[in-house]
């Protein structure tokens, strides 16, 4: 993704943070412990709800948040493109037709929620076709600032093969979607700058700050809990 005018000057998190990312484990088996029960207070009422993966993850990096909005009444959906190796240069019409597939199952404006590049995509795809987005929830996503303010990029430089600001959709990431769109951030996050997943004001309509670290984005408790306010607001 070609970034266009940066907004904040930020760095990748110290290391000591990195090696804190090793804690997803205990977040992991408290997810699948507690997430389902906190489905109990919320009804989605059979809206839909497309999660898409972070970079080098696949949709069964996603299952556990999917079985828990699935326990709230919504109709949950992976992104059905295999592993996210990186933005490809067509990958807005492949998302275009597995929205077709979901809409014909559901006749309905579909919640985007993103984890880490998912949540870029996702607000990409939202500036693309809003008219079939019904929200956007961003989990540490480096839409704001330096896309080099990350422990991510040298590899993602390395397996697509071009810089990781010159991709092949120009794009600019701060720019807020035309649908309401909420951001998750974390200070614990050891591998994106939280400056650059909160982001400024004018880039999202909230910024939500839950405690756990970026691989915990989905499975977090706390996290889930902001998940359901951002989609029920």
């Amino acid at each position: 993704m070609d970034a266009l005018s940066p907004s904040l000057t930020a760095s990748p998190p110290p290391f000591a943070k990195l090696l804190g990312e090793m804690r997803v484990l205990n977040e992991i088996r408290r997810g699948w412990r507690y997430g389902p029960a906190m489905a109990t207070d919320h009804d989605g009422e059979g809206r839909p709800v497309m999660v898409l993966p972070g970079f080098l993850a696949a949709d069964g990096s996603t299952v556990m948040l999917r079985r828990t909005l699935k326990a709230a009444n919504f109709r949950t959906y992976g992104w059905g493109e295999g592993r996210n190796f990186g933005v490809k240069a067509d990958i807005l019409e492949r998302l275009d037709r597995r929205l077709d597939y979901i809409q014909r199952e559901c006749d309905a404006p579909v919640a985007l929620i993103g984890w880490s590049l998912g949540g870029l995509i996702a607000r990409e795809y939202a500036k693309h076709a809003p008219d079939r987005i019904d929200r956007v929830i961003t989990m540490g996503s480096p839409f704001s600032g330096d896309l080099r303010a990350n422990h991510a990029w040298r590899l993602y430089e390395l397996i697509n093969r071009h810089p990781v600001d010159q991709g092949p959709l120009t794009v600019n990431l701060t720019e807020k979607p035309p649908v309401p769109t909420y951001a998750l951030w974390s200070e614990n996050d050891g591998i994106v700058s939280p400056l650059c997943s909160r982001g400024l004001p004018h880039e999202s309509d909230r910024a939500w700050q839950v405690g756990c670290g970026h691989l915990g984005f989905t499975t977090s408790p706390d996290s889930i809990h902001a998940i359901f306010e951002a989609l029920d607001a």
